[in-house]
């Protein structure tokens, strides 16, 4: 049995389509969302630790892993603001009155406009490098393109073609990011890397999560729905020393935007944070939330 397999797994309509999550545990409700090229596995040494003490709600977001996949244009079916509305219906779907979320990556941005769209649901955060204004134009200065390039190619139609020509380019791209991103670059196990590559294989799944990328570029300089730039939950934000796409420096203007923040550095780890330092991340976690 994998350890997906493993896993209690649900599903609910969520603003119009079947959503998949797994839910392990009981306890005070606790969201750990996945980022790109991520789906709920990525959580896999977390859950069960987690679940001694939480209700563990793990999602596969729209476009990703078990999720319906909505062939919309980018700019309307993959923003922020709808990725927020999923987590909002899924909240009061199961009916929790506020919740504590983990994440990162993208789901450090769809967790962010969730929690200013929301506050009221939010009871506390905890975002691993997360993508936030005070980044600003930093990912794309000319030293940073070799790391950040993908970011673009993603826009081209024929990526999800070239990427999903056959399962080995799917496995090869796959696990470039899985490795290139971790301090450890043998940390992923072939039988992890199939897991990826078998669920990035399903249709639309590659166009899923490119067109998360695609609604980025294609909604910059639209107008922010929220006045309140700043984040008012209590967060922890643990930073990767070691992530080649966000440096730790860029940790700087947090204060700025998250009125009540404790900020901590975790050394020798890269962009998979809770893949790399699972027991750190475990404690980390679980203290926060309920000291």
């Amino acid at each position: 049995m994998s350890d997906t397999e493993a896993f209690n797994h649900q599903y609910a309509t969520i603003n119009g389509l079947r959503y998949h999550f797994v839910r392990e545990g009981s306890g005070p409700p606790l969201f750990l969302i996945h980022g790109w090229p991520g789906f709920h596995y990525e959580w896999h040494l977390n859950i069960k630790p987690l679940a001694e003490r939480f209700d563990v709600i793990v999602p596969d977001m729209r476009g990703y892993g078990e999720t319906d996949k909505p062939d919309l244009p980018p700019e309307e079916g993959y923003t922020a603001d709808v990725f927020a509305e999923d987590l909002r219906a899924l909240v009061q779907h199961l009916g929790f009155d506020k919740v504590s979320i983990v994440s990162h990556d993208f789901g450090s941005v769809w967790t962010q406009r969730f929690a200013r769209t929301h506050p009221d649901l939010v009871d506390k955060l905890v975002l691993f490098q997360p993508v936030y204004p005070g980044i600003g134009a930093r990912f794309f200065t000319p030293d940073r393109l070799p790391e950040t390039w993908y970011m673009m190619f993603h826009q081209l139609p024929l990526a999800e073609q070239l990427v999903g020509s056959s399962l080995r380019a799917t496995e090869v791209y796959l696990r470039h990011f899985l490795s290139h991103w971790s301090y450890d670059k043998s940390l992923w196990t072939d039988e992890e890397v199939e897991q990826f590559v078998e669920v990035l294989s399903q249709p639309g799944a590659l166009r899923g999560g490119f067109n998360c990328y695609r609604a980025m570029f294609r909604t910059l300089g639209r107008p922010d729905p929220v006045a309140d730039p700043k984040i008012h939950a209590p967060t922890l934000v643990l930073w990767a020393e070691n992530d080649p796409i966000f440096p730790v420096a860029w940790s700087d203007k947090l204060p700025d935007f998250f009125t009540d923040l404790t900020l901590r550095t975790v050394p020798e780890c890269g962009h998979w944070v809770q893949r790399e330092k699972p027991e750190l991340v475990n404690q980390a976690i679980a203290e926060f939330i309920t000291p």
